[in-house]
């Protein structure tokens, strides 16, 4: 495998009385998937901080390797087929890089991040209630007595904003809407105490009154619990309203970061600029939004060189052979191009 493909940033400068060290500090993540005709490489190589109290973002198309870069981190992978290899994973800087590779990495990391998935309703077992389901995590993973889960179970019920929480839990999840559903699963990761959240395109089956209900409310539980937060989803405008810095992914690399702020007004590297660019305005609803050219390749298709190099106008002869290397463009951005300059001009 190739050495390291990014250095990841300085982490967003923490709090008075915060760790000095990253929450999180993971270095060249690679992941393939052994198949029994082919190794299809799914992150090649994902170097990523995350301090206390911060919210970071991962941001790609569908393919990308984001959210098999969450699943790794929370040991979820099935291995194998999967195979992973990291140069470092450290916790507050306790070293778990050898742990991460062993077999029970999953039951060390989940003493840590918790993950809220995509869909719900298919998360959510459809023949228990949610008591139960809720009540089975806090005994088996925090060792309550039902008594005290099931007092833990309404005030976390209260947490996420479920209204009459004693008798919801009697509830099974067909009886809530996609949004309340979507709340459960985060008092589901709450229950887990961690200290990092990953959630998975959480709102992406959500209509969009919902999904702003359930952004503020992640945010407002982020901030109040100062955990570490890794957003993972396509959509521009929900990780530039969540997250402070982010990680542009694509082919399974890391092509872009840096904080949203700027990132979002000058972004350089041009699979960036053409995300932005396609993204939806309100002060251009006439005018025929741009799209990037192209489809993303497959996984483990991507072209040498500079994946990106075949959708992308500026591309030349040492985009289709050379694979660019991340470089610092202004203070904690990074970017990985040949022509990063020509892209923010």
């Amino acid at each position: 495998m190739s050495g390291p493909e990014s250095s990841a940033p300085a982490a967003a400068r923490p709090a008075v009385g915060a760790d000095p060290a990253p929450l999180v500090d993971l270095g060249n993540l690679r992941v393939t998937f052994r198949l029994p005709d082919r190794d299809v490489p799914a992150v090649r190589g994902v170097s990523l901080t995350v301090a206390e109290g911060e919210a970071v973002g991962i941001l790609g198309e569908s393919g990308s390797g984001k959210s098999v870069t969450g699943r790794t981190l929370l040991g979820l992978l099935r291995t194998p087929p999967a195979h992973i290899e990291v140069d470092h994973l450290r916790f507050r800087g306790e070293d778990m890089t050898a742990a991460m590779t062993g077999p029970n990495f999953s039951a060390q990391a989940t003493k840590r991040f918790a993950m809220i998935f995509q869909n719900p309703f298919t998360a959510l077992n459809p023949v228990f209630r949610i008591g139960t389901t809720l009540c089975e995590v806090l005994v088996k993973r925090r060792g309550m007595s039902r008594a005290d889960a099931r007092r833990a179970a309404v005030e976390l019920l209260d947490a996420v904003r479920i209204s009459d929480a004693r008798n919801r839990l009697r509830s099974y999840p067909h009886e809530f809407s996609g949004g309340m559903q979507q709340r459960i699963m985060i008092a589901l990761a709450l229950a887990l105490e961690p200290e990092v959240l990953i959630a998975d395109e959480p709102t992406t089956a959500l209509d969009v009154t919902v999904q702003a209900r359930i952004l503020d409310l992640l945010r407002e539980i982020q901030r109040e619990r100062r955990m570490g937060m890794i957003f993972i989803s396509h959509d521009l405008d929900v990780v530039s309203e969540v997250t402070s810095r982010v990680y542009v992914m694509y082919a399974g690399r890391i092509v872009e970061t840096g904080p949203v702020d700027s990132l979002s007004r000058q972004p350089r590297h041009p699979y960036t600029r053409g995300l932005w660019a396609s993204a939806p305005r309100l002060d251009r609803y006439k005018t025929r939004l741009p799209a990037i050219p192209g489809n993303p390749p497959a996984p483990g298709q991507a072209p040498p060189g500079c994946a990106f190099h075949p959708r992308c106008r500026l591309a030349t002869d040492i985009c289709a052979t050379e694979r660019p290397e991340p470089r610092a463009v202004a203070e904690e951005a990074l970017v990985a191009c040949h022509h990063a300059d020509k892209a923010a001009a």
